[in-house]
This record gives structure tokens, C-alpha cells and sequence, in this order.
């Protein structure tokens, strides 16, 4: 599937959207689930600012493990100087986590929480600090 494929099976309707944080102007993250899954989708965006938040995955099932696909700003990422420096990396994932995101001056993160099958549990590390 192409990301323009993706981006309309998903970015279509929306059962939930929360925001999680924000300061007009600043910053903010957002998560959204897609409509009629356990799909969840975080995004965040920073002005000229460098910024590090601690951010609480309540919003997921409690029940399910998910995992999360983050696309990130790399260490040397800025707007001006490095605006394409990302990475990007795959963890295993609950409603207990609380991710460390860590967004570039101009920068941003967007991440995908999707169920884990049994074969990416066993594959897939999970998240730490």
C-alpha cells in the first residue's frame, strides 16, 4: 500500500480525537482513532522551539498491546539548518506506557498505534524510557 493509499483508508473519519496537550501558538499533540478499529494516531507539531514532553498512552485499550511506528525528529533535526533529519522506529506498546517525545525546533513526531499480532509481539521490542 502507497502512503497516499494509507493516508485516505485512515485519515477518512474518526471515532475519538483527544488533545492531549497544547499551548496556542506553541504546541500541541493530538490522537485520533480511526473509525471502527483500535487504530490510534498521535501527531505533534512545535514552533521554533525545542520541546520535550512525557506523554501518557491512557487513550489506548487497556487490553491490547499495539505497535507504535514513530516517525520523529532525529537529534540533529531543525527547521532551518536539517529540516528532513527523521527516524524512524517500531515499539510494543500499552495504555500504561508513557512515551518520551522528544520534538526539534520546528519539528514534530506522528506515530501509529495498531494492534499486535501475535507474531510482532514476539518480534517487536518493547518501549522504555
Amino acid at each position: 500500500m502507497d502512503a497516499f493509499q494509507f493516508i485516505k483508508d485512515v485519515a477518512v473519519d474518526w471515532d475519538d480525537t483527544k488533545i492531549l496537550d497544547a499551548e496556542p501558538g506553541d504546541y500541541v499533540i493530538i490522537a485520533r482513532k480511526a473509525k471502527g478499529s483500535s487504530n490510534w494516531f498521535l501527531g505533534a507539531i512545535s514552533d521554533e522551539q525545542a520541546r520535550q514532553f512525557t506523554e501518557s498512552l491512557s487513550f489506548l485499550d487497556a487490553d491490547k498491546k499495539y505497535v507504535a511506528t514513530i516517525y520523529r525528529d532525529a537529534d540533529n533535526a531543525d527547521w532551518k539548518e536539517n529540516p528532513e533529519a527523521y527516524v524512524i522506529e517500531k515499539f510494543l506498546v500499552d495504555s500504561k506506557t508513557a512515551l518520551q517525545l522528544k520534538l526539534a525546533p520546528g519539528g514534530g513526531t506522528a506515530i501509529s498505534f495498531m494492534p499486535a499480532t501475535a507474531e510482532e509481539l514476539k518480534q517487536t521490542k518493547k518501549y522504555k524510557k
